[in-house]
């Protein structure tokens, strides 16, 4: 992931949350591997020479929270963004993946912390999304070591939703999903993805009022009339998301 690459995802989730032909994402690499990780020689240069310490200390602070940025574009889309990956999902590909809602793997994936390796505390967002997919002592273990998992690894403890044989059913499972979702009424999948994400840190009871807010708001549609019409007329719905 170079520094262009830091920059653009940014801009295009942007321009894809505000575009309501688009009701759901796929997050998925065309080479060999998913990411590697962040570009070596972008690293190299947070840090840089001719400041003062406390100077490249908040320039580097000011650099790790526009890099966290990328990742929490797609956890703060309002539309799902399903994860497909394949090869080597190292370091920042691991923040990129536990900011997604679902997460498909082929068996040949490869994930790591690989920040530890690097002697690096992880600061993008994996230790702080990670835990809540796959447990805390899942997440000490892969945090603490480095360690690679494969797809299948990856599935026994939470951090695949499924695993399939190879690339090409992996994407082609991606985006079969990415239809089902995007034939539900957006007003719905939306609220689905804003009622789950209030939930968090809040209480059972909390989370019950929040939702009751929500429907309160937007329960009446255009799509929940198309849907009680398509039920009675039995043919599939026409959702426009109004």
């Amino acid at each position: 992931m170079s520094e262009d690459m830091w920059v653009d995802l940014p801009a295009a989730m942007a321009d894809l949350d505000v575009d309501d032909t688009v009701r759901a994402l796929v997050l998925a690499g065309r080479g060999p591997s998913f990411t590697v990780g962040i570009d070596i020689g972008m690293l190299s240069s947070l840090q840089p020479s001719g400041l003062s310490q406390a100077q490249a200390n908040h320039r580097l602070y000011t650099q790790i929270r526009r890099l966290q940025l990328t990742a929490s574009c797609l956890a703060n889309s309002p539309k799902p963004v399903i994860a497909a990956v394949h090869g080597h999902c190292l370091g920042a590909g691991m923040d990129l993946i536990t900011a997604c809602d679902i997460r498909y793997g082929s068996a040949d994936s490869v994930f790591s912390i690989r920040e530890t390796r690097m002697a690096i505390v992880a600061d993008v967002g994996t230790l702080q999304r990670l835990p809540a997919i796959v447990g805390a002592g899942h997440t000490a273990e892969l945090a603490f070591t480095g360690s690679d998992i494969d797809g299948t690894r990856a599935a026994e403890i939470g951090l695949l939703n499924r695993v399939f044989p190879d690339t090409t059913t992996t994407h082609a499972a991606a985006l079969e999903l990415a239809a089902l979702i995007g034939a539900n009424s957006p007003l719905v999948v939306r609220g689905i993805k804003t009622v789950l994400a209030a939930g968090n840190n809040r209480s059972t009871a909390d989370a019950l009022e929040y939702v009751a807010r929500w429907n309160a708001a937007h329960l009446i549609s255009g799509d929940l009339i198309e849907a009680l019409a398509a039920f009675v007329e039995k043919r599939p719905p026409d959702f426009k998301g109004d």
